[in-house]
């Protein structure tokens, strides 16, 4: 009952302060963490390098295997972020992923949060994709794509995400890109149970350009991805049980109160009108608006924009859906390719 009345103070809290003018920041107070403090290896050891300071990680994919990491704990909502350098030159095929997922505990009704960066035939034209899953939902997934509006080999840029129990927001760089709140025909499409950290790099040869048609070319291996600012913000949970780890309850009540009700979970028309502008700039697939696809309308949280629908028709991506099973597995110690995750979406390239 303590869980549920916190819930409803967060939630009309984060209501009354999305609905004030506060001007939008980059959350810089955030505190990162050092990569043994939160994080451990996840597969490819030998291609997981880390600073001297610890306070940065370089992911890399060769002929042997990828590489990746994850959070040495479960949070039950939260705010994760990582200030991610993505490969140069020639990446298609290239996969480069920083995601929330409780897969390796719920591995048919698993819940997951995603930034997927699709490498490209041409240098530094990634493009990111956003996924929600909640409870194995795979099978009508919510992703979108954007194109970035800067060149994401030269430099690192910020990629974070808030995970509340009444909404998601993705942002790049502190400006919102998506938003979803939660709705109650969402049902279990939310995700609601405990989910880890993820970074991953790997070959998605078989899907990520192009529907699979430029596959990675290892001649200009190793590709490298350079993660740092780590942070992982929010209360800590058993992923079985799904309740909080720590023995005091009321540390945890207000850490998600203070989660709620924090700048990055707060959306003020300052920042829906950033996130407005970077969408009809930037987007060019959503699944809101791909009546082939979801013949039988959009989801329920969808909150259509006739300017982004215009958008979506006049020169997003085709709405030839190419699907593909998600052959989803155990991916500690996984080599080469097989650290890849199956998707079920619409190629790019």
């Amino acid at each position: 009952m303590a869980l549920k009345a916190a819930l409803l103070l967060a939630a009309a809290a984060w209501v009354f302060l999305s609905a004030a003018a506060a001007s939008a920041s980059a959350f810089d107070g955030v505190p990162t963490v050092a990569f043994e403090e939160r994080f451990s290896p996840l597969f490819g050891d030998g291609n997981l390098v880390r600073s001297d300071d610890d306070r940065s990680v370089r992911l890399l994919l060769d002929r042997r295997s990828g590489s990746g990491f994850i959070s040495s704990d479960y949070y039950l909502h939260g705010f994760f972020s990582a200030s991610i350098k993505l490969p140069k030159d020639y990446t298609a095929g290239v996969v480069v992923a920083f995601y929330l997922s409780n897969g390796d505990v719920y591995e048919k009704t698993h819940d997951e949060l995603d930034f997927e960066f699709l490498g490209s035939r041409w240098g530094g034209q990634w493009r990111v994709q956003t996924n929600v899953y909640g409870n194995g939902s795979t099978s009508h997934g919510r992703e979108e794509r954007y194109l970035l509006p800067f060149d994401p080999t030269l430099e690192a840029h910020r990629y974070s995400v808030l995970w509340a129990p009444t909404h998601i927001i993705f942002y790049i760089d502190g400006t919102p890109i998506r938003e979803v709140i939660r709705h109650p025909e969402m049902g279990g499409d939310f995700p609601a149970k405990p989910m880890a950290v993820y970074a991953t790099i790997w070959d998605g040869s078989t899907w990520a350009t192009e529907g699979g048609k430029y596959k990675v070319n290892y001649k200009y291996a190793p590709f490298a991805s350079d993660f740092s600012d780590l942070a992982a913000v929010g209360p800590r949970a058993d992923p079985v049980l799904r309740v909080p780890r720590s023995a005091a309850g009321d540390a945890d009540l207000q850490d998600l109160l203070g989660l709620m009700t924090a700048d990055y979970a707060v959306m003020t028309p300052q920042k829906r009108a950033a996130m407005r502008a970077f969408r009809a700039r930037q987007m060019t697939y959503t699944v809101c608006y791909d009546a082939v696809r979801y013949a039988s309308g959009p989801f329920p949280e969808c909150d259509n924009s006739d300017e982004e629908r215009d958008n979506f028709s006049a020169w997003g991506e085709s709405k030839t859906v190419v699907m593909r099973p998600r052959a989803r597995g155990r991916r500690r110690g996984r080599k080469a390719g097989a650290g890849a995750r199956g998707r079920s979406t619409v190629a790019s390239s």
